[in-house]
């Protein structure tokens, strides 16, 4: 029987329920909350975490769960628990006033309120100590300087409003090639030439950076962007923020070397990571990049993949109260069950010396040179090895399935799973693998049939309940996805359904002021309805919607989408290059808007290989299409005669009847290459 239970209890949330037994009197996000909050005359606490989150559960352990810290929690304040990844508003809300006050963020965010909602105070992770000095001295400042608190909230809650917010811009007729250049001026400085991704720690996989990096170095023909990206992959891939055995990335490297991470596996992270190596291998095919997307899927196909054909959340950092305790190794462990001939092998490989260690005589799997190059090193034959190598490492995984594992977030997101139905289908189709395409169909066929209703999308499943309003980031990847599934199969219905969704967000979340997509609906009850602009660890909500109006304005000659996406890009354009990495994703939309954008029509009957064989090249950004009555830039043609077609800005070539032919034409070219 637990000796405290609070209204947390009745919450779908795995990161609510975990708090549902502190003795701290947390109540959900709710305007009761806040009437209580009126009514009482208290400062409001809203608390945010997620539930893979490691630091979120230290401060539940030395504060949240300590009786002498809730006794003043529960007497002076109104405490709100939130889930970030159910409540991203809320979360955007008060990270940008935390942001403000301290010139930093995180989880957890802790901010306090004003009964009204308008932030005084906040930071992240606080000790005990110094969070009973916080708790005492904002109720004795509230008490004592009423006027000063009301003052400065009123100005902070301003500051809110204005982070973010877009100021329609003169439309730009005319884009230049040099914002991109300026863009990687200001970059290249930040580049670790060393070891890739940014010259600092921590040290975040950003796949949309590398995306765009691609991208641009393909596009611009600049072998030294592409050199970095390049060692970039090779360097994460074989790093500790990779798990070697079991596949999957964790969240981010704590050093500089991407060898020691925080264990969290995010669905978004590998979302992205996948569709970012499925690109690059079409430039680099080599089979380490094949192992690590095989790899990865049957991970998430074994750990994170409901029997709805949703994908889970998140995987959590901490097992048995321990940061990475199910992932690390102890040399007694492996020396009980290998020989010494294969302990051997396996310390060399994956470095388990000095370079490895990570803390207490434990070992993170990592790795420094290619296959080829370690068995050079061991006077082997890399297939050998490797053979070897894989034998050992099923056992090892067998070993490893005995531990208590990691919390699972079981709740199921929209707009993350979306991202993955996108990287099932890139990876799918770069490795010819119709399995990867089935359980990116199985999850769409989720979204359809659970999530989508006359009322629009819903955010989030938990437990089989659907709930939550949504947000501009569940229609920007649903439609994302959608468009990705047509050019899979060629089923008209997914593009169908992807106007639809466009033409629901543009009802809900376009701002005519601005040229911008609000986050929120019309409904929200924020302080601040705020705008997404800036890229991240995920790509802006508003510079996916950019791509997805340019893309489906395309496909159904929509001109009215075409210049709300070059209203986008106008408001972005002056700033974009004076911080590339949070300008990624326009970046690419200004290429495609620039002319990167290839699209390529198949008319008449191609073999399911012959379609493979296109969608393995690399092309930059490419919209695949089929021969159609009801899209405009083929309707004129003859839907059963075999012919592929090559367009761009609403001209078509003759058609080609054979790929090779084809390739001859308009096959990719350049002096550039991803080495």
């Amino acid at each position: 029987m637990e000796k405290y239970t609070n209204d947390l209890i009745r919450e779908q949330s795995p990161y609510l329920k975990q708090h549902a037994h502190n003795p701290v009197n947390w109540l959900p996000w709710s305007d009761e909350a806040f009437d209580l909050a009126q009514k009482e005359d208290k400062l409001v606490l809203v608390s945010v975490g997620y539930s893979a989150c490691h630091w979120c559960h230290v401060m539940e352990r030395e504060s949240f769960e300590d009786e002498e810290v809730a006794t003043w929690m529960n007497r002076y304040f109104v405490c709100i628990k939130v889930d970030r990844e159910e409540r991203p508003d809320v979360d955007q809300v008060y990270m940008a006033a935390v942001q403000l006050m301290t010139q930093r963020g995180g989880w957890p965010l802790n901010c306090f309120t004003l009964p009204d909602g308008r932030p005084v105070y906040g930071g992240t992770y606080f000790p005990k100590e110094q969070w009973i000095h916080v708790l005492k001295s904002l109720e004795d400042t509230y008490r004592k300087k009423r006027d000063e608190v009301l003052e400065y909230a009123e100005k902070l809650s301003q500051g809110v409003r204005q982070t973010e917010h877009i100021v329609e811009a003169e439309l730009i007729r005319s884009f230049q090639a040099d914002k991109l250049n300026e863009m990687l001026d200001r970059w290249k400085p930040q580049f670790d030439l060393e070891e890739g991704g940014a010259n600092r720690a921590p040290k975040f996989p950003l796949p949309n950076n590398y995306e765009f990096l691609l991208h641009y170095g393909m596009y611009m023909k600049d072998q030294e962007v592409l050199d970095h990206l390049s060692m970039t992959l090779d360097k994460m891939m074989r790093g500790g923020i990779y798990d070697q055995l079991g596949g999957g990335f964790y969240r981010y490297s704590v050093d500089i070397n991407w060898k020691i991470p925080h264990f969290e596996k995010m669905l978004y992270d590998n979302a992205q990571l996948l569709s970012l190596y499925a690109e690059a291998y079409k430039l680099k095919p080599n089979l380490e990049y094949e192992h690590l997307m095989r790899q990865s899927m049957d991970w998430l196909k074994r750990e994170m993949q409901a029997e709805s054909g949703a994908f889970y959340s998140a995987l959590d950092a901490d097992s048995e109260g321990e940061e990475g305790k199910f992932y690390v190794w102890e040399l007694e462990e492996l020396e009980e069950m290998l020989n010494p001939s294969e302990l051997e092998l396996i310390r060399s490989y994956y470095e388990m010396n000095r370079w490895a260690h990570w803390e207490d005589g434990k070992y993170q799997l990592l790795r420094r040179v290619s296959n080829e190059e370690k068995a050079t090193q061991m006077g082997l034959e890399s297939k050998e090895m490797m053979a070897r190598i894989r034998e050992i490492e099923s056992r090892m995984m067998q070993e490893r399935e005995k531990r208590p594992r990691p919390g699972l977030d079981y709740k199921c997101l929209t707009s993350w799973n979306a991202m993955m139905i996108r990287a099932c289908v890139d990876v799918g189709l770069v490795l010819g693998e119709d399995s990867y395409l089935e359980m990116a169909e199985k999850a769409m066929d989720w979204i359809r049939e659970k999530m989508w209703d006359s009322e629009g999308l819903s955010h989030v499943e938990t437990n089989g309940v659907r709930g939550g309003e949504s947000f501009l980031e569940d229609y920007a990847h649903v439609i994302q996805a959608s468009i990705r599934m047509y050019e899979a199969d060629f089923d008209l219905q997914y593009l169908e359904d992807a106007k639809k969704l466009c033409e629901q967000c543009i009802e809900l979340f376009w701002s005519d002021s601005s040229g911008m997509f609000y986050f929120t609906d019309h409904q929200s009850g924020l302080i601040a309805r705020k705008m997404e602009i800036n890229d991240n660890v995920i790509p802006s909500s508003n510079s996916v919607m950019c791509r997805n109006l340019i893309r489906l304005g395309h496909y159904f000659d929509e001109t009215e989408y075409l210049k709300m996406a070059q209203q986008q890009l106008s408001n972005v354009y002056d700033g974009m290059d004076q911080y590339g990495s949070a300008y990624s994703n326009w970046g690419q939309a200004l290429m495609e808007v620039l002319g990167e954008l290839t699209q390529i029509g198949i008319g008449g009957v191609f073999s399911v290989e012959e379609k493979k064989k296109l969608g393995q090249i690399y092309w930059g950004s490419v919209m695949f299409y089929q021969v159609h009555s009801k899209l405009p830039l083929t309707a004129d043609k003859n839907p059963d005669e075999r012919g592929l077609y090559y367009c761009k800005e609403g001209a078509c070539s003759l058609p080609e009847e054979n790929i090779e032919s084809f390739l001859e034409r308009f096959g990719p070219r350049g002096d550039v290459q991803l080495n």
